[in-house]
């Protein structure tokens, strides 16, 4: 399945990137940001919250088809996600994010810490400035729910265990007058939780 979790990389990025690699992710995603054609519309495609997709109520089982269509996924100002090509763009549903952080390579420790996720489609992206981290709070538990930026809007929400392997790196640090929990990736400090609602 493409969303199954992976053993955590021992030997860091560059086992990331083979396996991404080897996965068939060396293409990258097509230029849809550049693209800008006719809306066709909704078409009954569905990413459900654990990264699976469906089609017309159906499991698309096939990876190679998933990772083509998230190569031409883009959302938009609208909030509206959207399969693009240059000559039209469909509307899809996206029950959560529409990839999923399903392993994570943490190398070095404070400020010079370098957090390199790899996706459920293989995307290898390292946190930092150009690819923020954000917390938000589950609605359904109170428990703190991860996404790392990818690309142009898209995120991906991190798994258990990817979700569990950060929470290993969090530490408490002042900003704006508070003490805040959370952890640094490419010299940027990302906060989760002021430090006392945390304890």
């Amino acid at each position: 399945m493409p969303n199954e979790p992976m053993p955590a990389a021992a030997g860091g990025l560059a086992v990331l990137m083979t396996r991404a690699r080897e996965a068939g992710g060396a293409r990258g995603p097509a230029p849809v940001e550049r693209w800008e054609p006719a809306c066709c519309g909704a078409i009954p495609m569905r990413i459900a919250a654990d990264g699976s997709w469906v089609y017309m109520g159906s499991p698309i089982g096939r990876e190679a088809m998933v990772r083509l269509f998230a190569s031409v996924l883009r959302k938009d100002a609208d909030g509206v996600t959207y399969l693009v090509t240059p000559v039209e763009k469909c509307a899809i549903e996206v029950d959560d994010a529409p990839f999923v952080a399903v392993e994570l390579a943490a190398e070095g420790a404070g400020e010079g810490q370098r957090l390199t996720f790899r996706t459920n489609v293989g995307d290898v992206v390292a946190a930092g400035p150009e690819h923020p981290l954000r917390f938000a709070i589950d609605a359904t538990n109170a428990g703190v729910k991860p996404y790392v930026h990818v690309r142009g809007r898209l995120e991906a929400r991190l798994n258990r265990a990817v979700a569990h392997q950060l929470m290993e790196s969090c530490v408490d640090h002042p900003a704006d007058g508070t003490d805040w929990v959370g952890v640094w990736a490419g010299g940027e400090f990302f906060r989760i939780l002021p430090a006392g609602e945390a304890r």
